[in-house]
């Protein structure tokens, strides 16, 4: 008998997790349908972490080339040319989502390159006008970068604008303390901008372990990052281009005139690419400089506006995001969301696994909740950060806990004279011995915490981790050499 609907399954939104249910769901015989408005592979493969690490790659030759000199290799430095980079990039970012393109049609999904918003539970309106009707809905819509509540807010860029920038500026004032504003911190450092950064707060990466998240401020400030706590931004307004000095020195502080002339906003846009241009800033210290761009990496926000959710039944939180239960159904029982619209763990190997958890619940009669505990996570940071499990605040307040530490100067960068630290750290449970906590502050942490990470995923002890054998020389044979406790809490 003919299904009364269009499709089996119509998910709204084409980035990781929604294209990974569609396509699995698809596999399994089911009729299935997707929207997309912007470009398949979502805020990860379009402007999210695969131009952001393409970018930090980029950005870490400088130290490179400076390195190799130490070691014998007759290399000069040279300008960084962001043009033909951001070419290079674009075509990635092309073939990428071509990629998704082809695995989306080869598994027979039906594809409408356009937004679409929900009528009712069952029933898909498309941006063209057309109406498409559905079992089974998931919602895998994402979020989006958002900027404060501020006057000329407009003045500043966001990340999604930075992959996009026609040129890149001498000086650039990043406001937050969250992991992309420090990334791009780290990036723009390394790719020659002069970069300031202003946090709210006592200290940058709030939430990660505070002795790892306190060695990461400390080396971006040796690496001549301008970084100051406890510091916002409260006005901000375009600066003539007559009055600016070299952006971001002190030279600059006071040099435009409130009441003077300044240039028309859209000159200045035009001139220094998206939402750009020589800007004066006051902070909530008092002071007065001027940059050539602001950066605001203030916070995410899930992507549920007009889109008909609350309408059709579906409830959402305080800050927009779509309340799930353990595998992912909204209060609508058909209606189902994924990944980061529903502000849970905002990461793209989280939205994936959660896409597929909702095939199986929804499609394979085997329900399925996500798995949020013990994440492994890392931030690109340089040095990078890589975590899994509680830090040692969170783990102390919890039981008595032992600290492993190992600070020490990496071999391949103090061989070639710089005074770069890394860290190892695990936080184990007086009681039981379960490791609880690991955290790495070192090159390459990223692929360290992903190895790490199934040991402590397994449950193991430390006396586990002393029974393994130490590769040497590596950095991450501290992790199993480490045989007394730093100190307990």
């Amino acid at each position: 008998m003919a299904s009364k609907y269009d499709f089996d399954l119509f998910v709204i939104g084409g980035g990781s997790g929604g294209v990974r249910a569609a396509r699995v769901a698809a596999g399994d015989g089911v009729r299935v349908g997707l929207a997309e408005a912007s470009r398949y592979g979502g805020t990860c493969v379009i402007r999210g972490c695969v131009p952001k690490k393409l970018m930090v790659y980029a950005s870490e030759y400088r130290d490179l080339t400076q390195d190799a000199r130490v070691y014998g290799w007759d290399i000069r430095d040279g300008p960084f040319d962001w043009p033909v980079f951001r070419q290079n990039l674009h075509t990635e970012l092309d073939r990428l989502e071509g990629v998704y393109r082809n695995l989306l049609g080869n598994s027979g999904v039906e594809t409408f390159d356009c937004r679409a918003k929900l009528k009712d539970k069952h029933t898909i309106l498309l941006e063209d006008g057309t109406e498409k009707t559905a079992k089974t809905i998931l919602v895998a819509t994402g979020g989006y970068p958002v900027r404060p509540d501020l006057p000329n807010a407009e003045l500043g860029i966001v990340s999604d604008d930075i992959f996009h920038l026609e040129s890149l500026p001498k000086s650039i004032l990043i406001i937050g303390g969250g992991y992309i504003a420090c990334e791009f911190a780290c990036i723009l450092h390394g790719l020659g901008v002069e970069v300031t950064q202003y946090y709210r707060g006592a200290q940058i990466l709030r939430g990660f372990d505070d002795e790892a998240r306190g060695l990461v401020a400390e080396a971006m400030r040796d690496r001549g990052i301008d970084l100051h706590v406890g510091t916002n931004i409260v006005e901000m307004c375009l600066a003539s281009e007559e009055q600016t000095p070299h952006v971001g020195s002190d030279a600059a502080m006071g040099a435009a005139d409130d009441t003077g002339s300044q240039m028309p906003k859209e000159a200045v846009i035009a001139a220094a690419g998206p939402q750009g241009g020589p800007i004066r800033v006051k902070s909530t210290t008092g002071g007065e400089k001027i940059f050539d761009m602001v950066f605001f990496a203030t916070g995410r926000a899930p992507s549920t506006n007009d889109m008909g959710l609350e309408e059709a039944g579906v409830k959402l939180g305080r800050g927009g995001q779509i309340v799930v239960d353990d595998h992912s159904r909204t209060d609508v029982d058909n209606i189902f969301a994924i990944g980061d619209v529903t502000d849970r763990v905002n990461l793209t190997p989280v939205a994936i696994r959660e896409g597929m958890a909702f095939v199986e619940t929804a499609f394979r009669d085997n329900p399925t909740p996500v798995d949020h505990d013990l994440i492994p996570s890392a931030i690109f940071t340089q040095p990078e950060m890589g975590t899994i499990g509680l830090s040692e605040e969170a783990a102390g307040e919890r039981e008595e806990i032992e600290i492993y530490t190992s600070s020490f100067r990496p071999m391949q960068t103090a061989f070639a004279g710089r005074e770069d630290r890394a860290l190892m750290k695990l936080i184990v449970s007086k009681k039981t011995r379960v490791v609880l906590g690991c955290h790495i502050v070192a090159p390459g942490a990223g692929e360290m915490i992903q190895m790490a990470g199934i040991a402590i995923k397994m449950g193991a002890t430390k006396e586990d981790f002393d029974r393994v054998c130490a590769v040497h020389p590596t950095m991450s044979e501290e992790l199993v050499t480490m045989r007394s406790p730093t100190r307990t809490a």
